[in-house]
């Protein structure tokens, strides 16, 4: 399964507010055995969050799109992602049921607030009152960490994919003196590798094959300078 992250926000963009909710689901859904192929963070821009789902969700089996949700002046990922599907938002009966058993009462709400994309199956949100949805393949969750978490796991069996095991080898050497190993052991095994540098390298093997993984990883570290 291949899918791609869209997050929303300016304030992102801004280098304002860190990006947690994309790191947070690109390891929920890598441990699913999903590949995550594209994390794209777009303005608070109709135009730009319609195009780019529209965009993706032809591409990849899935598109989770988190932030952007709720009744203000900037809250338009709903109309974005209903303009992506040739349709627009409509007030859903759904959203006022599910917030009056939370004790919300509709003149209390604001406006806007029980709007989704017509046709959307609606996902409510544990932590608040911003509803979320699925249309098609498309997610739309909220920006709020503690709620786009809470309600990810609502539909978190949906994202399936091949288990991916992966071990991480650290050598006390220069990236580019590791050339030669990390080519020979692609070769040798059916793994991918990854090279991520600082004050060591830390060599990530990767796999659907757990033997194989392991035997990679053994085999690099007796070919290493280790750390410490």
């Amino acid at each position: 399964m291949r899918v791609a992250l869209v997050t929303v926000g300016d304030e992102l963009l801004a280098g304002d507010t860190v990006n947690t909710n994309a790191a947070w689901l690109g390891r929920q859904l890598t441990g699913r055995g999903v590949g995550v192929e594209r994390v794209t963070v777009v303005p608070d821009r109709e135009g730009d969050i319609a195009r780019v789902v529209n965009e993706y969700r032809a591409e990849y089996d899935a598109v989770v799109v988190t932030g952007g949700l709720g009744p203000t002046h900037d809250d338009l990922t709903m109309d974005a992602v209903a303009a992506a599907f040739g349709t627009e938002t409509a007030e859903c009966e759904a959203v006022y049921e599910w917030l009056a058993a939370d004790g919300y009462a509709r003149e209390d709400l604001s406006e806007g607030t029980a709007h989704i994309p017509s046709g959307a199956e609606l996902l409510e949100n544990p932590e608040g009152v911003a509803p979320g949805c699925v249309v098609g393949d498309v997610y739309v969750l909220p920006g709020v960490p503690a709620e786009m978490k809470a309600m990810f796991e609502l539909v978190a069996d949906r994202f399936e994919g091949e288990p991916t095991y992966t071990e991480t080898v650290v050598a006390d050497e220069s990236e580019s003196s590791l050339i030669d190993r990390v080519a020979q052991v692609r070769e040798e095994f059916d793994v991918g590798v990854g090279s991520y540098p600082g004050e060591t390298v830390r060599l990530r093997i990767r796999g659907t094959d757990e033997t194989a993984v392991a035997n990679a990883a053994a085999w690099l570290r007796e070919r290493v300078d280790s750390a410490g």
